[in-house]
């Protein structure tokens, strides 16, 4: 079966199932299909096919007409579904679905214990499955494989590695990113067998310049968690870094951009009004679940947790000290936060900063608004807000201006020539033409 598979795949003859058209899904999906391959989209949520087959789905890094050219004409590569009972003709499915947190800062793996279950279920000679959705170490097999291979769901013939394959693939996605995509990001890939990573392999080439093995599954769920475990601790140190020169009265700013200039030893992180994304805040908290069940205390990851977390309340701090400058309080102030999704120019407002300051802001009784091209209306505490037009009169007509996400396109001479006084969160006003004597940064 695996050199049959193999064949499959190195003649485009293939069919894959997507399971789970977000942000890593559905970009994956039509890679695969503007190769040529067949592949079915498959996701439970009836409205999100309905838009994305009508190219109305807005998803970072796919042009609506890159999902035309592969979903319509008489034999499209690319065809979407809700019902599961598809992958009975598919020789390849790929997990793709969330991975959130429960309140409890513990995993739910609940979407894709659904998607194994339905795979489970249509579990047939030939097939590989793999799973891109970032969780601890040990998923694939301790999930995925145990419940392929129980008695209520799997065909006592069906042998992992001989008839069937499985293998844990980290999705590696940066939203909004030109310059690294799918293509040139190498991927990782570890089987449960050598068989079931020989064959992801052959799969993931098709699309990616680079694939790189490694030895299992659970370490390929590693690396992912590593990646983003890295990123969460250099942030927490960033932020930590801008308050301690805020109690120095030192700009931090000043500080990260001359120690960049070192051309060894060290790379640049940024301090924010917190993190914001599926992964950074996400990842590092699936890793620290796992290793408390194993009595481990994960010290780096819980301290940088505990840092970037506090960020909000630090902005909060600064918003208090410009209004006070002004002889205003925070309750009843006129606040306007420009960006809410949690990077500059995309859409994304997974686990945005933005949206908790707003949040918090409102539960302190300031009267709050925001703008945000990228994102025309967010909810918070059950209440819809409009983006507002950035104009001159409304920066003049607000107490405070908040900026937590750099857009490109923002006009920052205006921003600082028409606002009363500004915090700036990210350093956007570095830009202005003058010397802004209104800015107060972290």
């Amino acid at each position: 079966m695996k050199n049959k598979l193999i064949k499959l795949i190195q003649s485009r003859e293939v069919q894959v199932a997507v399971i789970g058209l977000g942000y890593v899904g559905l970009p994956l999906a039509v890679g695969f299909a503007e190769k040529g391959i067949r592949v079915i989209g498959l996701d439970t949520d009836s409205n999100k096919i309905a838009s994305i087959a009508t190219a109305k789905e807005t998803i970072v890094g796919i042009q609506p007409e890159r999902i035309v050219n592969v979903s319509s004409g008489t034999a499209p590569s690319l065809t979407f579904t809700t019902d599961y009972d598809a992958l009975t003709k598919v020789d390849v499915a790929i997990i793709c679905v969330p991975t959130p947190l429960k309140d409890e800062i513990e995993p739910d793996l609940s979407f894709v214990e659904l998607a194994a279950k339905e795979i489970s279920k249509r579990l047939h000679d030939g097939m590989l499955i793999v799973l891109e959705s970032t969780t601890y170490p040990g998923t694939t097999e301790e999930l995925l494989l145990d419940l392929f291979e129980s008695s209520e769901s799997s065909n006592d013939s069906l042998k992992l590695g001989r008839n069937y394959f499985l293998s844990f693939s980290p999705e590696r996605i940066d939203p909004g990113r030109t310059d690294y995509t799918i293509k040139n990001t190498p991927k990782i890939v570890g089987g449960v067998t050598t068989d079931c990573t020989e064959v992801s392999t052959e799969l993931y080439e098709v699309l990616v310049d680079s694939v790189v093995q490694v030895s299992s599954p659970k370490a390929a769920e590693m690396v992912k968690l590593l990646e983003n475990t890295y990123r969460s601790v250099n942030i927490g140190l960033a932020n930590e870094f801008a308050l301690i020169c805020d109690a120095l009265e030192i700009d931090v700013w000043e500080v990260i951009e001359a120690a960049s200039s070192k051309p060894f030893g060290y790379t640049p992180f940024y301090p924010g009004p917190g993190l914001g994304g599926h992964c950074i805040p996400v990842d590092p908290q699936y890793l620290a679940w796992k290793m408390k069940q194993l009595e481990l205390d994960t010290k780096f990851i819980n301290l940088a947790t505990e840092i970037n977390q506090s960020m909000c309340e630090h902005v909060i701090s600064k918003v208090v000290e410009a209004l006070n400058r002004k002889g205003k309080n925070l309750t009843g102030a006129k606040i306007l936060v420009l960006g809410v999704a949690y990077k500059n120019d995309v859409a994304d407002i997974r686990e945005s900063p933005g949206i908790r300051l707003i949040d918090h802001l409102m539960k302190s009784r300031a009267l709050v608004s925001y703008h945000d091209t990228f994102v025309p209306q967010i909810k918070v505490d059950e209440r819809s807000l409009d983006s507002l037009e950035l104009t001159g009169q409304l920066l003049s007509s607000v107490d405070c201006v908040v900026i937590t996400t750099a857009h490109s396109y923002y006009p920052i001479d205006l921003i600082v020539d028409e606002s009363s006084i500004i915090v700036d969160t990210r350093n956007a006003t570095s830009k202005y033409s003058g010397s802004p004597g209104n800015v107060i940064k972290l």
